[in-house]
C-alpha cells in the first residue's frame, strides 16, 4: 500500500504533486483564477485564446455535450436495440482519429455485453488488413458505420466506398442500405452520399463540437450502445464531472481541471513537454484518445506536448528532466504506487487520478477535455485548430494525382540498399547502421540546445497485426533504452489524425523514423459505391500517404529516415531493430 500517495476516493480523486515547480504554478492558478478564466471558458467566450478568431466560438459544443446528448438517449438506445434484434453479428465501423479513438477505447475497456454484436474499428488503409478482414466477416450480417465529422475523409470514404461496394455485389441493390449507418455533421457530403445511397440511419452530430472533442456525442456514444454499454450512466458520470468543473457554485471545481490544465501547459513551456502515462491494465488504451486529444490540441506554433502513452524505460533514473508523469488508476489498484512514489522522491512532477469504476471513464473524457483547452491558455495558442495537419493532405493528394495521370507514384530519394531494405536518410553513410548513428547523435534529452532533438517517432505504414506491433514495441525498447528518449510508435495513416500535427507543428525536437512496406496483394477502391471503376488502389493511397507526410515533415524542417521493407516486413523488422 502506497506511503507517499494519499488515498483518493470518488468525490477525491485527484492529487497532484509538481515538485519544484509549485510555487510557479500556485501563481499561474490564482492568475487564472483572478482572469475568470474557467468561468469565461463555459460561456464560451473565444478570447480567452485568441481576441479576434470568433470561428473558435463554434468549436465548443462539447462542453454541453454530457447534458444535451442525454435528450438523444432514447434514440441512440432504441436503434441499438434495433440492430441487436434484426440479428447483426458484427459493426465495423470505418472512421479516423477521433472518429474512431474513442469508440476503441469504449470496445477495449469494456468489452461487448453478452447478445450484442461485436465492433471492430478500422482505421487504417493498408491492403493486407483490409482483405483479411473481408475475408471473416459475414456480410449478410455485419453493420458499418461510416463515422467523419467533415463527411469527406479520405480514408473513410474510400472503405465506406469499398466495403459498400462488396453488400451490393452480394445482397443486391434493395439489401445493402440497410447495412450502412453514417455519423457526420449537417451538410456534409457523406449526409448527402448516405441518403442517395439508402443508409439504414444517419445521425447529424453537432457541428461545434470537433473531432477530438466528440467522444460524449453520436460519435462516441452510438458505437458504445451498440456492444451493450449503458450510455445512461456513462453521461451520469460525464454530468457528475462537468458539475464539479464548474467556475461557481458548491463544487467550484472540484474536478481540479484547471490545476491539471496548468501543469500541464506551464510545466511543457518549462521543458517538462513530456507527459508521460502509466495506467491501470484495464485502462492502457485510453492512451490512444489522450494521445491524440493533447498532441493535436497543443502541438503547434513551435511550441507542444508529447503524450508518452506506452514506455518501456526500465528504471527511474533514465528518466529525464523533460517529463511530467500522470497516474491514472481505477480504484483498489496499486499496481503503479511504488513507481510513481519513486518518481516523486526523484523530483519529477506526478499527478494521480483515481477512477471509481469503468464508467468513470466518460468523466475523465470531459476532464481532460477542459484541461486540455485550459492549457491551450497558458500557452497561448488555440487548442481546436491543427493548421499542420492539412499540409500532409496536400502532398497526398498530389501524389494521388500524379498517380493518377501518370500511372505511377514518385520514386523515394534512394540513399541506401542493405539486406534488401531500401532506404532514403536525412545523412550520409555507407550502412544503414551509420546512418542511424549520425541521425541519433542529435538526440539531447535534457534541455536540448537549437538543433538538437528530444524524441523519436516511428511512423509505421504497415499492417495493424499483434506480430508487427511485437516487433515494433522491440524497436521502440531498443531505442529508448539506448539513448533515453521518449519513442512513440504510431501506424500510419492513423497517427496522421493523431500526432502528426505535433510532429509538423512544436519546435522540431523530434526524429522520424517511416517504416514503409510492399504489399502482395492490393485492394481496389471503386471510384464510386456500387460502380465497377477504379482509378487507385488502397496499397497505392498509403503509399501515397506516407509519401506525401514525408513531404510535409522535410518542408517543416524535420528530419526522417524512410525505410522500404519491400514484402518481407518481419524480417525487415527483426534486421532494423538488430542494426540500431
Amino acid at each position: 500500500m502506497s506511503n507517499i500517495l494519499p488515498s483518493l476516493s470518488k468525490s477525491n480523486d485527484f492529487f497532484a504533486n509538481p515538485g519544484r515547480y509549485a510555487k510557479m504554478v500556485e501563481q499561474k492558478l490564482h492568475r487564472l483564477e483572478a482572469e475568470d478564466i474557467l468561468g469565461r471558458i463555459q460561456e464560451k467566450d473565444f478570447t480567452v485564446w485568441r481576441k479576434e478568431d470568433t470561428e473558435i466560438s463554434n468549436r465548443l459544443g462539447w462542453l454541453q455535450s454530457p447534458v444535451v446528448m442525454q435528450s438523444a438517449l432514447k434514440e441512440i438506445v432504441s436503434f441499438s436495440d434495433q440492430i441487436k434484434s434484426s440479428g447483426f453479428k458484427k459493426v465495423v465501423l470505418l472512421g479516423m482519429g477521433g472518429s474512431s479513438l474513442a469508440p476503441e477505447v469504449f470496445r477495449d475497456v469494456f468489452g461487448v455485453s453478452e447478445g450484442y454484436p461485436d465492433l471492430t474499428v478500422v482505421d487504417t488503409t493498408d491492403p493486407g488488413f483490409i482483405r483479411n478482414l473481408t475475408n471473416q466477416l459475414d456480410l449478410s450480417r455485419t453493420l458499418f458505420l461510416v463515422s467523419t465529422k467533415s463527411g469527406g475523409t479520405v480514408e473513410t470514404i474510400s472503405l465506406m466506398k469499398y466495403f459498400y461496394n462488396l453488400v451490393f455485389k452480394q445482397l443486391g441493390s434493395e439489401n445493402v442500405g440497410p447495412h450502412f449507418v453514417a455519423i457526420t455533421d449537417p451538410g456534409s457530403g457523406l449526409e448527402k452520399m448516405a441518403k442517395d445511397l439508402a443508409f439504414r440511419k444517419i445521425f447529424l452530430n453537432d457541428p461545434d463540437i470537433g473531432g477530438r472533442y466528440s467522444a460524449l456525442s453520436y460519435f462516441g456514444l452510438v458505437p458504445a450502445a451498440l456492444i451493450g454499454i449503458d450510455v445512461s450512466k456513462l453521461l451520469d458520470e460525464a454530468v457528475w464531472m462537468a458539475e464539479r468543473c464548474q467556475s461557481t457554485g458548491t463544487h467550484r471545481d472540484e474536478a481540479n481541471t484547471t490545476r491539471l490544465g496548468v501543469l500541464m501547459g506551464l510545466l511543457a513551456l518549462n521543458g517538462r513537454d513530456k507527459l508521460t502515462f502509466f495506467f491501470s491494465s484495464k485502462l492502457l488504451n485510453t492512451g490512444a484518445w489522450l494521445e491524440q486529444l493533447i498532441a493535436e490540441s497543443l502541438g503547434k506554433e513551435g511550441k507542444g506536448v508529447l503524450p508518452v502513452v506506452s514506455d518501456p524505460t526500465n528504471t527511474i533514473s533514465a528518466y529525464r528532466d523533460d517529463r511530467m508523469f500522470v497516474y491514472i488508476r481505477l480504484k483498489k489498484d496499486h499496481s503503479h504506487d511504488a513507481a510513481i512514489e519513486s518518481l516523486m522522491q526523484a523530483g519529477h512532477p506526478v499527478i494521480c487520478i483515481h477512477l471509481e469504476n469503468l464508467y468513470s471513464l466518460a468523466g475523465e473524457f470531459y476532464r481532460w477535455e477542459l484541461a486540455t483547452a485550459i492549457a491551450g491558455v497558458v500557452m497561448g495558442i488555440n487548442p481546436f485548430d491543427q493548421p499542420n495537419v492539412e499540409s500532409a493532405k496536400v502532398s497526398s493528394r498530389e501524389m494521388v494525382a500524379a498517380f493518377i495521370r501518370n500511372g505511377q507514384l514518385p520514386e523515394l530519394p534512394v540513399t541506401i540498399e542493405e539486406n534488401q531494405l531500401i532506404v532514403a536518410s536525412p545523412v550520409s553513410g555507407t550502412s544503414l547502421a551509420e546512418h542511424f548513428e549520425k541521425m541519433f547523435a542529435q538526440l539531447k534529452p535534457d534541455f536540448p540546445e537549437p538543433g538538437h532533438k528530444a524524441y523519436v517517432a516511428v511512423h509505421a505504414y504497415l499492417e495493424p497485426s499483434t506480430e508487427h506491433t511485437e516487433l515494433l514495441n522491440r524497436l521502440q525498447d531498443r531505442i529508448a533504452n539506448r539513448y533515453g528518449v521518449p519513442v512513440t510508435i504510431g501506424y500510419g495513416p492513423r497517427f496522421l489524425h493523431s500526432t502528426g500535427q505535433l510532429h509538423k507543428g512544436d519546435s522540431g525536437k523530434g526524429l522520424f523514423i517511416q517504416i514503409v512496406d510492399r504489399c502482395l496483394t492490393d485492394c481496389m477502391i471503386p471510384d464510386t459505391a456500387e460502380g465497377e471503376e477504379s482509378s487507385i488502389s488502397f496499397g497505392v493511397l498509403k503509399m501515397a500517404q506516407a509519401l506525401g507526410d514525408r513531404e510535409a515533415l522535410g518542408n517543416a524542417g524535420r528530419q526522417v529516415i524512410t525505410v522500404d521493407l519491400g514484402t518481407k516486413v518481419q524480417k525487415g523488422l527483426n534486421y532494423l531493430i538488430d542494426t540500431i
